[in-house]
Parts: structure tokens; C-alpha cells; sequence
């Protein structure tokens, strides 16, 4: 079993209402077509974790239920301290109050956090309606791995993990796919990767083809090579950062499949371990 700090973690309340979804304006292709597509925000009926994350006629779409604070400040809490696997409620409506969900995943740019909810919850939900989420997880530390940083995972999500070190003393986490860092796109340039995402550029048909993002799921868990997060994204070489896909690809130039950090390693202490059933729905038993 992992050694951590649990112990010395802080658990406490951020609340979020359900966001309405947002359209702007046409959506411009890299070779030049302007397309008209949903995108982010709302309650998305029909996809959640476990739900391949590309090919939709959609941009950034959000899996099941987005929310955020309409108060600047209190959004920030509510995207910094949300975790990976925190639990979520209903504390507002007539039909879904007291009804749960859990955190998977954190949106960059829009600052929404994405909740999983059956669909029978879904349906009972409002625009409008709150979750209280019960953040806890920002500080987790492995202590008999100090060259890897935790980031924005719930305790209960990293002993679902079930994780293991090798034979040189790596961590082996395992994912769906591996990435490579040289396509990492959009959220470059951030100094915070305890909240937000950035994205796998899917532009490349041959790089696609050759690491199989094609069915790319939303909470799939994916090692992006050469890669360090440990203070805002980075292209390294050797290093590995692990993250869970928490948005659709996009048709927009350096955008694409959203990743929330999980655990990175700046001198390439995580090993990835390719395994087809690393996705959250699975890991949590949430579908």
C-alpha cells in the first residue's frame, strides 16, 4: 500500500451551479471552414465517462454535467480545490437535491468542473441547480516517492489506482494510451497545473494513427511523454506527466482532447503500464 498524507489534508466545501451552455460564434477550421457546433457547458445528456471523446459534432464538448461559481473568487476555489473523485450533491432543486456525483475532471479557460451523474439524475436536474463539492486531495503526497507530484486526485480515487512501484523504484500507473508531449497543444504557457487542462492536439493523421488516439475516451487515464507539470506545462524529455481526458477534440487550431493533471515526474519516475480498462467509470465503478 502507498505511504501518504492523508492524515494532514484539508477537507472542506466549494459549490458550484449548473453552467448554461455557451455558443460564441462560428468555430474556424485550421484550413480555413467555419463550422457552428456546441460546445462547452450545460447538462450533456447523452455522454459521460467512458464515452469515446472524439468525433463528435461538437467543440470542447463537457462529458454529463458542468458547473461553476458565478462569483470570480469563489470559482477559483471551486477549480483549484476540486479534486479527481470528490464526491459531489445536490443541494438545491425540488426533484434532484441530495443526489451524487463525482468530480472528473477540470475545464482551462472555461474553469468549469465536470461532474459524472447517471442519467436518471441527469434528468431530474435544472439549469441553475447547485453541487456542493467535498474538495479534498490538494496536498496529497506519496511519501516514498518524492520525484512525483500529485495533482487535483481524490484519496479515494488514487486507492481505487491501486498503484505499484517496479523494480527500479518507479511509480507504474496505468493508462489507455501513451501521447506524445511534441502535440500537446492549447494550455502551454500556464504556470498552474492544479486546476484546468491542456490539450492533445489531434491534427496529425499519422501521429494520431500511430498512437491510436482515434478512440480516445473521456476519463481515460493518458501518460504524456517528455512532458512536466510540476509547475505549469512543460516539453521535457524524459519526464511524465499522467492526466484523465476531460473534454471532446476540436476543430479549432491547437486544440483537442482535454487533460487534467493527475501525476507528473520531471526526471521520468512514472512508468506508464498500457491498460485498456484505465478509465474512471471503470476505476470508480461509476457506469
Amino acid at each position: 500500500m502507498l505511504r501518504t498524507n492523508i492524515d494532514k489534508l484539508v477537507k472542506n466545501s466549494v459549490v458550484g451551479e449548473i453552467t448554461h451552455p455557451a455558443v460564441s460564434s462560428y468555430r474556424v477550421t485550421p484550413d480555413g471552414r467555419s463550422r457552428m457546433l456546441p460546445g462547452t457547458g450545460g447538462i450533456t445528456y447523452n455522454i459521460r465517462v467512458g464515452d469515446i471523446a472524439v468525433g463528435w459534432e461538437a467543440d470542447h464538448v463537457e462529458p454529463a454535467v458542468t458547473i461553476k461559481n458565478s462569483d470570480n473568487n469563489a470559482n477559483s476555489g471551486l477549480n483549484t480545490l476540486s479534486c479527481v473523485g470528490n464526491e459531489a450533491v445536490v443541494i438545491s432543486g425540488d426533484d434532484a437535491k441530495g443526489e451524487k456525483g463525482v468530480v472528473v475532471g477540470k475545464h482551462g479557460g472555461a474553469e468549469h468542473v465536470m461532474i459524472d451523474v447517471p442519467l436518471e439524475t441527469m434528468e431530474k436536474l435544472l439549469i441553475g441547480d447547485k453541487f456542493m463539492v467535498k474538495s479534498f486531495g490538494i496536498g496529497l503526497k506519496l511519501l516514498d516517492f518524492p520525484e512525483v507530484t500529485v495533482m487535483n486526485v481524490a484519496p479515494n480515487f488514487l486507492e481505487a489506482l491501486s498503484l505499484e512501484d517496479d523494480e527500479n523504484g518507479n511509480l507504474v500507473i496505468p493508462v489507455t494510451h501513451e501521447v506524445p508531449g511534441a502535440i500537446m497543444g492549447s494550455g502551454l504557457g500556464g504556470n498552474n497545473s492544479y486546476r484546468g487542462d491542456y490539450d492533445i492536439q489531434m491534427f496529425d493523421e499519422e501521429i494520431v494513427e500511430k498512437y491510436g488516439l482515434e478512440d480516445l475516451r473521456f476519463g481515460d487515464l493518458v501518460a504524456l511523454l517528455d512532458t512536466d507539470n510540476t509547475f505549469g506545462p512543460i516539453y521535457k524529455t524524459g519526464a511524465v506527466t499522467i492526466g484523465i481526458i476531460v473534454h471532446s477534440d476540436c476543430v479549432t487550431a491547437g486544440h483537442g482532447p482535454g487533460v487534467t493533471r493527475l501525476f507528473t515526474s520531471s526526471n521520468g519516475k512514472i512508468v506508464p503500464k498500457i491498460d485498456p480498462d484505465a478509465n474512471i467509470a471503470k476505476i470508480l465503478n461509476l457506469r
